[in-house]
């Protein structure tokens, strides 16, 4: 898995690595219960033609198979919930807010901080020349070590806004207002490639964006000099 880049990841990464081991778990246990019955209950040479004993009810089986699944979901319902609201909680407080306009086939971002506003318009990116040392398309430029409100809308079709090192992406619905989530970047500065994960049309591979993650200090340089205009 890629190494997370907002505290909200690793909740993801746990709540992840947990259905996983729960998954391999029960993978076990199915693929012992097939080839204990292949060994054991194989016909056996010599044997009659006659049909094995027919069982018609197993009343502690019956039980077994219905509470154990009944356990188990209740299990998974419970820390997906819990953690699930955690990550898609919006306090409305986060310093910087991002409105994310996801379109056929690019993206804009509007970054507001601090009263000022920097706008950057994108166009559609040929993915072979897509790379984290020179990235091309949009980039939204946030900072290190702070709470980021995003705001998604669409104009057209649904589009989903996806940076593998958020660990989470979240659909863009046209006509929804309320499309909203939060995250907490970490310390850690460097570019991240996003892109659009939802089929939206001939040029769904070419909607491709980057964040890049610089210190604050930064930031304060970027917002001030791009404030008020469009790239």
């Amino acid at each position: 898995m890629p190494e997370g880049a907002t505290e909200q990841s690793h909740l993801v990464q746990s709540l992840w690595n947990g259905a996983w081991i729960a998954a391999l778990a029960t993978g076990i246990v199915v693929w012992g219960l097939i080839l204990w019955a292949c060994a054991f209950h194989r016909k056996k040479k010599n044997s009659s033609n006659e049909l094995p004993p027919q069982v018609r009810y197993n009343l502690p089986i019956e039980i077994l198979y219905t509470v154990v699944p009944i356990i188990m979901v209740s299990v998974f319902f419970y820390f997906t919930a819990r953690d699930e609201t955690e990550i898609m909680k919006v306090t409305g407080t986060a310093p910087v807010k991002v409105k994310v306009d996801g379109y056929q086939w690019s993206w804009r971002f509007t970054t507001e901080y601090q009263g000022k506003t920097v706008k950057v318009d994108g166009v559609p990116v040929d993915l072979a020349k897509q790379n984290v040392d020179n990235p091309e398309g949009p980039q939204l430029v946030l900072p290190t070590g702070a709470e980021v409100e995003f705001d998604l809308h669409s104009p057209d079709v649904i589009h989903s806004f996806w940076v593998p090192a958020f660990l989470f992406k979240q659909d863009v619905f046209p006509g929804q207002v309320h499309n909203k989530f939060q995250i907490k970047t970490l310390n850690r500065t460097g570019v991240f490639i996003g892109r659009c994960a939802e089929l939206c049309g001939v040029d769904h591979s070419k909607m491709l964006f980057s964040v890049k993650l610089v210190p604050q200090s930064e930031f304060d340089q970027y917002i001030q000099s791009q404030a008020g205009s469009a790239q």
